[in-house]
C-alpha cells in the first residue's frame, strides 16, 4: 500500500505548503493569464452560441453564460484549493479520491439521468454532475503516484500490469455508460505517464490496442448504445443521406460550413447565420469552435489555438521543471491529455475525427469539465509553485 499512500510528515507538509512568503510568489503567470483568457472566450462563445435559440423560445438570453460565470468562478476556487493544500496532499490521499470517483461511476450507472440513452450524470435540479470529469483527475494521480515510485528508472511488465488495471476499472464503468469520448481521453492521459515512466513502447502499443478491442467487443456486444457507434459510420460516410445517420451528418456539415463561411476575419459576433440560426445542435457544448470560427474566422480561430499552445507550452514546462518523479509524470499526463482532447472536439468540428461529445477545454459550456480543469490546473500550479522545496 506504500506505493499508492506514500508517507508524508504532517509538519514537513505544513511547512512547505503554508510558507506563504515563497509559495504564493512562485505562481505561473502566463498559464494563468492563459487559461484565463480561454475562459473569457468561453463565456462570449456560449452567449453566442445560446442567446438567438434561447430568444425564439421566449426564454432569458443570459440563461446559459450566466450559469457559465457561476461554473468558471467555482472552478477557479476549486483551483486555488488546491494550490493552497499543495498537491502533496492530493498525492496522499489519492488511492482514497480514486475510490470514491469509482463508487460514484457505479452509482450513476445505477440512479444517474438517462440522456440519448446513457447514463453519464447525477441529475440534480439546477445542475447535473459527471462523474467521469472526475475520474480523469483521480486517475492520473493515482497512477502518477504509483508509477514514480519504482525503483528503476523504467517500470518493469508488473508495474505495467497494476497500472492498467487501474486505469481498466473506471475505463469499463465509463465505456458502460457509455462515454466513448471520456474513455478515450482517459487512455490517452495514462499513456502518457507511461511513456515517460519508461515503459517500451511496444507494451504501451499493446496496451492501446487492448483498449481499443475493449471498446469495440462493447460495441458488438450490444453494451453501448447503437447511436454511439453510429457515429463512426456517419464520421466514415460524411456524404450520406441515410436517414439513420442524417442527425450526425447534418451537425458536423453545419459545423464545418460555419468555419468555412467565416473567412478570415469572420461574420461579426453574433452575426453568424448558422450559429443565430441553430442548426448546429448542442453547439455551446460540442461545437464551440464552429461559432468561434463562423463570427471571428480563421483569425479567431489562430488566437484560441494558439492560447491553448501556451497552456499546453506551460504545463509542459512545469513538467520539466518538476522536483521529482510524481510531478514529472503527473504533468505529463495532464499534457497529453490535454493535447488530445483539444485536438478530438476541434478535429470533429472539422470532420476530422468522429463526433464523440467532448467539450473543449475552458471554452465549452458545463459545470464538470470545468471543475474538473480547475482541478488540474490547481495541480499544475500547485507543482510549479513548490518546484523549488
Amino acid at each position: 500500500m506504500s506505493r499508492f499512500i506514500p508517507q508524508i510528515k504532517n509538519s514537513q507538509w505544513f511547512k512547505q505548503t503554508y510558507d506563504a512568503a515563497s509559495v504564493w510568489k512562485n505562481i505561473d503567470l502566463i498559464l494563468l493569464a492563459a487559461v484565463t483568457l480561454q475562459s473569457i472566450y468561453g463565456l462570449f462563445t456560449v452567449y453566442s452560441a445560446t442567446r438567438q435559440r434561447l430568444l425564439n423560445q421566449g426564454f432569458d438570453q443570459y440563461f446559459y453564460v450566466q450559469r457559465q460565470v457561476l461554473f468558471v468562478l467555482f472552478a477557479a476556487a476549486l483551483m486555488f484549493v488546491v494550490m493552497a493544500l499543495g498537491h502533496d496532499l492530493i498525492r496522499e490521499r489519492g488511492v482514497y479520491l480514486y475510490a470514491g470517483s469509482i463508487f460514484l461511476l457505479v452509482l450513476v450507472l445505477v440512479i444517474g439521468a438517462v440522456s440519448s440513452g446513457a447514463r453519464l450524470s447525477f441529475d440534480l435540479g439546477p445542475i447535473s454532475v459527471q462523474p467521469a470529469e472526475l475520474v480523469k483527475v483521480t486517475v492520473l494521480i493515482l497512477i502518477a503516484a504509483y508509477t514514480s515510485d519504482a525503483a528503476r528508472d523504467q517500470i518493469n511488465y508488473h508495474e505495467l500490469v497494476v497500472a492498467v488495471l487501474i486505469l481498466s476499472v473506471p475505463f469499463i464503468l465509463i465505456l458502460a455508460q457509455p462515454d466513448l469520448g471520456s474513455a478515450t481521453v482517459l487512455v490517452a492521459g495514462v499513456v502518457g505517464i507511461l511513456l515517460l515512466s519508461g515503459a517500451k513502447r511496444l507494451w504501451v502499443i499493446m496496451f492501446t490496442l487492448l483498449a481499443t478491442f475493449s471498446a469495440i467487443t462493447f460495441a458488438l456486444s450490444g453494451i453501448i448504445d447503437k447511436y454511439q457507434t453510429r457515429r463512426f459510420d456517419a464520421w466514415l460516410n460524411q456524404d450520406s443521406n441515410e436517414p439513420s445517420l442524417q442527425r450526425i451528418v447534418l451537425q458536423v456539415r453545419f459545423a464545418k460550413r460555419a468555419v468555412s463561411s467565416g473567412g478570415f476575419f469572420g461574420k461579426g459576433y453574433l452575426q453568424g447565420p448558422l450559429t443565430n440560426g441553430a442548426f448546429i445542435p448542442v453547439q455551446f457544448q460540442d461545437f464551440p469552435f464552429s461559432a468561434i470560427g463562423e463570427q471571428f474566422g480563421m483569425l479567431g480561430g489562430f488566437v484560441v489555438l494558439a492560447t491553448f499552445a501556451v497552456i499546453c507550452w506551460r504545463v509542459w514546462v512545469i513538467a520539466k521543471l518538476s522536483r521529482n518523479r510524481f510531478d514529472r509524470l503527473l504533468a505529463t499526463g495532464y499534457f497529453t491529455m490535454l493535447l488530445f482532447q483539444v485536438f478530438q472536439n476541434i478535429g470533429m468540428t472539422l470532420g476530422v475525427t468522429p463526433v464523440s461529445g467532448l467539450p473543449l477545454p475552458f471554452i465549452s459550456y458545463g459545470g464538470s469539465h470545468l471543475a474538473s480543469s480547475g482541478l488540474l490546473m490547481g495541480l499544475m500550479q500547485s507543482i510549479y509553485m513548490r518546484r523549488l522545496r
